[in-house]
């Protein structure tokens, strides 16, 4: 389809109103194929730092104790996110002033280039405070570029597509994210078996860093290849491209309404399920259950490979039955499973601890005004200094779950572990406060490492996951079950954002609302949940954040969303004018 107009008749004539199944023309398969690589290697890039955010906490962020470490790389991970929008605003409006094809090339440079700069950065080790600034900012040119991709991607599949597979060709867009992870674990996988643990966790974590630049290679010869999209074409052969696509899209209430529903009726919620269901499973996988790195990523990638054809059948059946009762329907089940779904993932990955949990309870009973937040990323190991702080420290390191007790203002601070209670040592800092007293550290030490340790062991409790007793086909059945929702939400939404715009603004309107949903609602949620946990000691207890946002989305989405499928992506009317099917 060469022809812009026979691509517009393509578009909005249909045999009888049903769904054609006439098959993919090579245009159209070409036209997703190099949208979706491209895409792919983008998010390759974007989430091999996710993968490795435990060894990159330990190579950037050493000068933190490790839970502060933790949660400071899973920030760093999450700045990529928070610049999304910005880059959504700023290369939205060039796509829809410049054109989709050119706003591509832009963005594959600037997310292969940062990414490769990844594989030569110093570390903390050598560069001091620069190694972690340096890497801040790289994450945050990836998420520039990453918030001008997505959005032009699925724009220019969409107005390739007949009128009534939209769904269905928009949703191989939709794997690209699922594969770049798959890709990405796939790569540190055969890295860490060819080099070993211990070479992959000082400088083989690089490689797949370095790889990028290849991948960029490949990635500037498929966007060249591609020709403008035929929507924006006629746009500009008749002269009604946008002059002012952000003036247009937040200075006009009438689409500024339209970007607002669309983030907290579909996005936020939409986000929120992406990341539970496959970076926060990989974390609670090695970070709370305490499941081998290698063998966590192997079951990720095998639930990844089971669920990613899922985008597609999910999206084709939104071509028939609507958008709208697919994804409302995945932010229900979301919501009512993950709790059930979590624990059974911990019964099937480490099943002495959930055996140790049902018959031995820990309590943590303190005066609550002596203990502080747990789950600041900024806070160094001086900054805990009272028991019921040093104990609450010791136990999410060990990845033992506790609930609180409060007890009246001035009471000593109890460790119950069963019928044996423990007296955590308050620590006393030096004169000058940046280091504890010799035998304040010592009584700490003793603590940390042998006391609750022992008593911990005494109970039940792993010190890790005994991979003779990993339930691996569980494991991937809880893990499938959690990509299955996963796509559900995400499979439609393409098309869905595509179909909620007008074409002038289109690639601006429709980018803001997906990085801000998935940026920071989504991007940020392994940091807020790890935070909550640190901070209330229920390992289950980040699970609120994403079952709160996905339950608001839905009552959103239920009253004030409308089905999309038949909109005619054409017609300059909003998706819900009486008129929406022919202009």
């Amino acid at each position: 389809m060469s022809n812009s107009q026979d691509v517009r008749d393509a578009a909005v004539d249909t045999d009888d109103g049903g769904h054609d199944a006439t098959p993919m023309t090579a245009q159209e398969r070409k036209v997703i194929l190099a949208s979706s690589l491209g895409t792919i290697f983008e998010w390759y890039d974007f989430y091999l730092y996710g993968a490795l955010a435990a060894i990159i906490a330990r190579q950037f962020f050493t000068a933190l104790e490790p839970t502060s470490a933790f949660i400071f790389a899973l920030l760093a991970f999450a700045a990529g996110f928070i610049v999304r929008p910005i880059g959504a605003v700023v290369f939205g409006g060039l796509g829809d002033m410049i054109g989709r094809k050119y706003t591509f090339l832009a963005t594959i440079v600037i997310m292969g280039v940062s990414t490769a700069l990844v594989a030569v950065l110093p570390t903390y080790s050598t560069a001091g405070a620069f190694a972690p600034i340096a890497l801040v900012l790289l994450r945050m040119l990836q998420g520039l570029a990453l918030g001008g991709e997505y959005g032009g991607a699925a724009i220019y599949v969409a107005e390739h597509a007949p009128q009534n597979r939209r769904g269905a060709y928009t949703a191989w867009v939709q794997t690209t994210a699922t594969v770049g992870l798959f890709l990405a674990l796939v790569v540190i996988l055969a890295t860490r078996s060819l080099l070993g643990e211990a070479p992959f966790a000082e400088w083989g974590w690089r490689i797949p860093f370095a790889l990028s630049a290849v991948m960029l290679a490949g990635s500037l010869w498929i966007r060249l290849s591609m020709s403008e999209s035929p929507a924006f074409r006629k746009m500009q052969e008749e002269g009604k491209t946008s002059k002012a696509p952000l003036a247009e899209c937040f200075g006009q209430w009438k689409n500024l309404k339209i970007i607002v529903l669309a983030l907290f009726g579909l996005v936020a919620g939409q986000a929120v399920v992406w990341y539970t269901g496959q970076f926060y499973a990989l974390f609670f996988l090695t970070g709370v259950l305490r499941v081998d790195p290698t063998t966590a990523n192997i079951l990720i990638a095998i639930a990844l490979l089971i669920g990613t054809p899922f985008f597609v059948v999910f999206g084709t059946l939104s071509d028939r039955i609507g958008r709208k009762p697919i994804i409302m329907a995945g932010l229900l089940i979301a919501c009512l499973t993950y709790f059930p779904l979590f624990k059974m993932l911990t019964s099937m990955a480490n099943p002495d601890l959930a055996a140790a949990q049902e018959r031995v309870q820990i309590v943590v009973k303190a005066d609550p005004m002596t203990c502080s937040f747990q789950g600041s990323p900024i806070a160094s190991e001086t900054d805990f200094t009272s028991s019921c702080d040093i104990a609450k420290r010791a136990l999410a390191q060990l990845a033992a779950s506790y609930t609180n007790v409060a007890l009246p203002s001035g009471s000593a601070t109890e460790v119950h572990i069963g019928g044996t209670v423990l007296a955590p040592p308050n620590g006393h800092l030096t004169a000058e406060g940046d280091r504890f007293e010799t035998d304040s550290l010592f009584e700490i030490s003793h603590f940390r490492k042998e006391l609750l340790p022992d008593v911990l062991k005494e109970a039940g409790y792993p010190v890790k996951a005994d991979p003779a007793k990993i339930n691996h086909v569980g494991v991937v059945a809880v893990l499938v079950a959690l990509m299955l929702l996963v796509t559900m939400v995400y499979g439609p939404i393409a098309a869905t954002l595509v179909e909620m715009f007008p074409t002038r603004i289109r690639y601006t309107s429709m980018s803001l609302p997906y990085h801000i949903g998935n940026g920071w609602f989504g991007g940020l949620m392994p940091t807020i949940a790890f935070a909550m946990v640190a901070q209330n000691g229920d390992m289950y207890h980040g699970l609120w954040y994403p079952i709160g946002v996905a339950a608001v989305t839905f009552v959103v989405g239920m009253f004030f969303i409308r089905e999309t499928k038949d909109v005619d992506i054409y017609a300059k009317f909003l998706y819900w004018h009486p008129n929406r099917l022919r202009k």
